[in-house]
């Protein structure tokens, strides 16, 4: 890539920041106020590549002390999102499709979120991002794809 992109400036603008990587976020998770509920942390930005922390609270628990699925999924689609925003060809514009996912295990602890891409998938059409979350130990709680539409920008008049 040879132009940075806008939000991997801010990101390396935030990061020479006191408490950088929390603004960074905080800023982030505005772009979708829902994102917010889960306090979310992008600990690593990269083209094709977005890594998040969250930790396991009251708030975002279910009825049996585990991290509710929706947190999950939230954590699953920002991350996919930074990797978008941070990656796109600047002719093209992305919408979310679909997202499918399987939960693999007990989300019993604070959770680590990353998000993929193949940097050869970026085309017109459907885009499968590759999306995982992780207990503390390492294991995969909830795995699966989140497919983007990916469209060329109109021409400007």
């Amino acid at each position: 890539m040879s132009e940075q992109n806008y939000l991997l400036k801010m990101y390396h603008k935030t990061l020479k920041l006191p408490f950088g990587r929390k603004l960074f976020s905080m800023m982030f998770a505005q772009k979708a106020p829902y994102f917010k509920t889960i306090k979310p942390l992008i600990t690593e930005l990269r083209p094709n590549y977005c890594e998040l922390t969250f930790k396991k609270r009251k708030a975002v628990q279910n009825h049996i002390g585990t991290v509710h699925a929706i947190a999950l999924c939230n954590g699953l689609e920002m991350a996919m999102g930074a990797l978008a925003e941070a990656s796109i060809p600047k002719h093209l514009r992305w919408i979310p499709k679909a997202m499918t996912v399987n939960y693999t295990a007990k989300a019993d602890s604070d959770i680590r979120v990353v998000a993929t891409l193949d940097p050869e998938l970026w085309q017109v059409g459907d885009v499968p991002v590759q999306v995982q979350a992780f207990r503390a130990d390492g294991k995969v709680v909830i795995e699966g794809q989140i497919h983007i539409y990916v469209s060329e920008k109109p021409a400007k008049k």
